[in-house]
């Protein structure tokens, strides 16, 4: 199976924000590239909230390009099987855990959300992942900084949508 033919299937099965599902589906039915950041109309990316539930926190990464806090993510590779494979190697590239391992379940949530070119737009489909005991973070070249927040910390760094997607997780955890 392609990663194409996995992430509509993965859509078709995600079960919320029915609206914004629908619009992921009909931008792949229109955009068969829709996957790979060369389509200048968007193009769906996978990301991975790195949760430690045992010390109620999450890791975020201070973005280098976009001088926010947010989760782990990115484009998809050619090498990439499924959707949730690609949310995985993001989160284990950027945080420099071994071990990560993925919440049951599929998708936590959709995020659609514009970004400086050349990219232009997002169709984020993300997940969450758990860091196994004693993890121990590393800093990419992507970040700016990688930093361990409290659940009740997330809202005072990270958008709304980074806040919107930890509810989700807890709820899913």
């Amino acid at each position: 199976m392609s990663l194409y033919d996995d992430t509509v299937l993965v859509l078709k099965g995600y079960e919320d924000q029915e609206e914004l599902r629908q619009a992921y589906l009909e931008h792949l039915e229109t955009h068969p590239d829709g996957l790979w950041k060369a389509c200048a109309d968007g193009h769906i990316t996978a990301s991975a909230l790195v949760l430690d539930p045992e010390r109620g926190r999450v890791l975020l990464t201070l973005h280098r390009k976009l001088r926010m806090w947010l989760q782990m993510g990115g484009h998809c590779e050619p090498g990439d099987a499924t959707l949730a494979a690609a949310a995985l190697r993001e989160a284990t590239e950027e945080s420099g855990i071994a071990g990560l391992s993925l919440l049951p379940g599929g998708p936590v949530r959709l995020d659609r959300h514009p970004i400086p070119p050349p990219c232009h737009r997002h169709l984020d489909v993300q997940y969450a992942v758990v860091a196994p005991p004693g993890a121990v973070q590393e800093i990419s070249d992507e970040s700016l900084d990688l930093r361990w927040f409290a659940y009740d910390e997330v809202a005072d760094v990270a958008d709304e949508s980074v806040v919107r997607l930890l509810e989700a997780a807890r709820a899913r955890l």
